[in-house]
């Protein structure tokens, strides 16, 4: 009754069905979507159009912005599996958590180049700000901001393409589990997040399509407010100050560059 994509399948399992609603999925990579309603947007910073989602014969297409990380989880892996700096995914989250900072340590993990919005091949991984006192919580800990920062990117690139600007955003995927990442997600783009109980929100989109195609739920509206019923969200506010964010941009945004023309 229903067919979607993974990444369209999520966002309706948010029950994102409002133009500028959006979502962000952590797993091995990064999957961003916004939704920008009816009228699909074309980007200058190579994201992806895509249709979001259209819920019935009748019903009006919904496009969507994609945006993808190439490096997330699988850079958590690549930590315990080429340098043994952890022994497993728990290990990161707890040396993450104690310490407060990296220590001025940036990690750009360009194994393969970077995706969007740089899209250059010739980038390759770097880490700078290293320091006699840099330890390997500090290195860890950078690692996983890495992924904040690189959906940092993907969201400004989605703004600059849209003119939406985000005011929240949903989260999900397994490395949602780390309580670091998430919130430094919302400290770095100054953006409220939530993230769901229920792990599986990619199959529970299409369980909701399915139901509004088969008349389970008489509307979208109806639907989401099932979705809500059923998914209880743990919500993230930003808490970091305006000086200490524009830093943070700065200096990753100087890392960038370090890892150009590498290849």
């Amino acid at each position: 009754a229903a067919c979607l994509g993974d990444q369209q399948s999520a966002i309706v399992g948010h029950a994102a069905f409002n133009k500028g609603d959006s979502k962000n999925t952590y797993g091995t990579g990064c999957f961003l979507l916004l939704n920008t309603g009816e009228t699909p947007v074309f980007s200058n910073a190579g994201l992806l159009t895509t249709v979001c989602y259209k819920l019935g014969p009748d019903a009006p297409a919904v496009y969507a912005l994609e945006g993808s990380v190439a490096i997330a989880g699988v850079g958590i892996s690549w930590l315990k599996d080429n340098l043994n700096l952890i022994s497993d995914v728990q290990e990161a989250s707890t040396l993450a958590a104690s310490v407060e900072d990296t220590a001025g340590v940036y990690f750009v993990p360009a194994f393969s180049g970077l995706f969007a919005p740089y899209w250059r091949e010739d980038a390759r991984g770097v880490i700078v700000g290293l320091t006699q006192f840099t330890k390997r919580a500090h290195i860890v800990r950078a690692m996983i901001e890495a992924v904040a920062y690189q959906t940092m990117d993907v969201v400004d690139a989605m703004v600059k393409d849209s003119g939406v600007k985000f005011t929240s955003m949903k989260v999900d995927g397994g490395m949602t589990a780390n309580q670091v990442l998430v919130q430094f997600q919302a400290d770095i783009l100054d953006t409220p997040l939530s993230r769901p109980s229920m792990p599986e929100v990619t199959a529970f989109g299409s369980a909701l399509a399915a139901g509004l195609a088969t008349g389970v739920w008489a509307s979208q509206e109806e639907a989401a407010a099932m979705q809500h019923a059923m998914c209880e969200y743990t919500d993230f506010a930003p808490s970091m100050s305006p000086e200490a964010r524009e830093h943070r941009r700065t200096k990753w945004a100087d890392a960038i560059k370090r890892s150009l023309n590498q290849a």
